[in-house]
């Protein structure tokens, strides 16, 4: 690969960041993605609808892949509170995982510009560069900085501290269960189908993902839930994000790391409002996590030599399916832009900031008006017992 005589600085080794690593390598730029966590980011995340601009993003940086790259839902379905089938519709869907994703991303960007455990502590621009200072005293310049360090992220309270993410009033369950783990009837209910149960106020959806090691082998992937509950922010949230070790959490619980009074609730929950099936699944899911479900929307995302992209600068909820592949979105028209501008950053970003705040303004504004029909059509608590409330 022939590089021009330009760097960019990415903060955050995530998907947001990988994208646009890979994508402006492929536009002759070289690259150094620091990552504030010490450790691999693989199996933080569970199960991702594929959407068609992910690997529109792969092509467009070479990264190289292997159709299906997941695993193929025929159908949807919606249960009644008896676990019958409430509706049936034909749609072809590919479900694939955050792993597949991250581990095919970072297989191709090199791994000695990849570097971990490095804590931005600090930023700075002059006329020409930009320059991240981190923790541990070092630092790096380059010609752009990109912020792509998620919900939590540093870059966007160094530019804009007024703006952080706010709790939507509810939180998403989550678990992964290996085929094999389901009892056989239900297990084929599940199979080959994105299935959904809709209750007052909640809702939860499965569908079967790659499984360990990324296996499509039949027997070998995961089914894959998310069950979405509302929770007061001030009474409840607390609990619901405090570890098993006692530690609070900001935004989410890691799989294994789920309090064990919390866990239990959380199924007793299950058995009191969900169908038949959903029970089953929650029961024999080993490790559940949690997320807080988050809005998020900066009225910039360019800063001179700076940008925001992905999480760090929008946050839609889940509803819309759009987490990653926004991230991509952001990552190819960047490079697009660099290109069109001949590589001058500050053109460059001026173009390209308009659009994609528009873009990210269409995706929470859509995510929250499906969310709030969702969790909030009869108020803002969730239901205590099902049966009892269409009795």
């Amino acid at each position: 690969m022939t590089f021009i005589d330009k760097r960019a600085i990415i903060i955050g080794g995530s998907l947001g960041g990988l994208f646009a690593g890979v994508l402006l390598r492929s536009i002759g730029w070289e690259v150094d993605i620091y990552e504030r966590s010490p450790s691999s980011l693989g199996s933080r995340g569970g199960g991702i609808v594929l959407q068609p601009e992910i690997l529109q993003a792969f092509n467009r940086a070479k990264v190289s892949y292997e159709l299906p790259f997941g695993v193929t839902a025929y159908e949807r379905l919606y249960l009644e509170a008896d676990g019958s089938i409430a509706e049936k519709m034909l749609m072809r869907q590919t479900q694939t995982s955050w792993n597949l994703i991250y581990n095919t991303l970072l297989s191709h960007f090199p791994a000695e510009h990849y570097h971990q455990g490095k804590q931005l502590a600090d930023l700075q621009q002059h006329k020409e560069k930009a320059t991240a200072i981190f923790a541990d005293g070092t630092e790096a310049t380059g010609d752009l900085l990109i912020g792509a360090d998620g919900a939590g992220s540093i870059v966007r309270q160094k530019l804009l501290p007024n703006y952080n993410p706010s709790y939507a009033g509810y939180i998403a369950y989550r678990g992964l269960v290996g085929e094999r783990e389901l009892d056989k009837k239900t297990a084929e209910l599940l199979t080959d189908r994105f299935v959904f149960q809709q209750i007052p106020n909640s809702h939860i959806l499965q569908y079967v993902i790659p499984g360990e090691k990324e296996s499509l082998e039949p027997g070998k992937r995961r089914f894959n839930w998310v069950w979405y509950v509302n929770y007061d922010e001030a009474t409840e949230l607390p609990k619901l994000l405090t570890d098993k070790e006692g530690k609070r959490h900001t935004y989410s619980i890691s799989p294994g790391a789920i309090a064990t009074d919390v866990k239990q609730q959380m199924q007793k929950y299950a058995q009191s409002v969900l169908a038949p099936p959903m029970q089953k699944l929650i029961a024999v899911t080993r490790e559940p996590f949690i997320q807080s479900v988050l809005d998020l929307a900066v009225p910039q995302m360019t800063f001179n030599r700076i940008a925001l992209v992905g999480d760090a600068a929008f946050i839609p909820r889940p509803h819309t399916a759009s987490g990653v592949s926004k991230g991509a979105v952001n990552a190819m028209t960047l490079a697009d832009a660099l290109v069109e501008h001949d590589h001058n950053v500050t053109k460059a970003l001026a173009a390209w900031e308009t659009n994609q705040l528009k873009f990210g303004m269409y995706l929470k504004d859509r995510g929250q008006a499906l969310g709030d029909r969702s969790q909030f059509s009869y108020g803002k608590e969730r239901i205590k017992n099902f049966s009892n409330l269409i009795a």
